[in-house]
């Protein structure tokens, strides 16, 4: 699997249904976190590797680029000195070098697609990664307190009270569980009403931020 198939499996992770089939949800959850960090400096360091590929092929392309104009300038030279077959000679030199030209120039294009994507690549991931930390600390947090609340329910059966008792007991964990099943509900939900809204909302600014910037830029220079 390539780096950016194993990224983009980690962005289509969804974290409630892997934290409803594992047996230990906070191991699960650290790993996650782990995978993602792991793959996060994989990328950046593939993003400096293609970045650097597309400067030395955009610098081979203009090496050939100057070559090419250096050999025609020879050319033009041999025919002021009335020397054809030295002038010929040169134009197949600049010809060869237009080629390579012409071969590196796409090669940086490739290049540049591939950082392009690689880049657009790490920005997610690292979306992504803050997103599942925060999700992760709440989800650990609420499963401790369970915990808690589990071990303090055994006390209190272990301890025996009386039958009016037994059943608050019983309302209380049926309460809980259900605040526990709404607070994950809310907290893996990929995206609810609110964060439509949101998004819509934070959309509106970015647009108005971008008229304003356009209208400043439309302005005349004051005297």
């Amino acid at each position: 699997m390539s780096l950016l198939d194993r990224v983009s499996t980690l962005l289509r992770a969804n974290l409630n249904d892997l934290v409803e089939k594992a047996e230990d949800a906070e191991k699960l959850l650290k790993q996650i976190v782990l995978d993602m960090e792991n793959q996060l400096l994989q990328v950046k360091t593939q993003v400096a590797i293609a970045i650097a590929d597309q400067h030395m092929l955009e610098k081979k392309r203009k090496d050939h680029e100057q070559e090419a104009a250096e050999w025609r300038r020879k050319a033009e030279l041999a025919v002021e000195k009335g020397n054809d077959d030295l002038a010929r000679a040169a134009l197949d030199r600049a010809i060869s070098h237009d080629q390579l030209m012409k071969g590196f120039a796409a090669q940086t294009e490739d290049q540049k697609h591939e950082a392009d994507n690689l880049r657009q690549a790490l920005r997610k991931l690292e979306q992504k990664l803050s997103e599942t930390r925060a999700q992760s600390e709440m989800l650990i947090a609420e499963h401790r307190r369970a915990r808690v609340v589990g071990r303090t329910t055994k006390v209190r059966q272990a301890v025996g009270m009386g039958q009016e008792n037994a059943v608050e007991r019983l309302r209380s964990r049926v309460n809980i569980a259900s605040a526990e099943n709404a607070a994950t509900a809310e907290i893996m939900v990929s995206e609810s009403l609110e964060d439509k809204f949101k998004t819509l909302e934070n959309h509106n600014k970015v647009e108005l931020m971008l008229a304003e910037l356009k209208q400043r830029r439309a302005l005349p220079n004051p005297q």
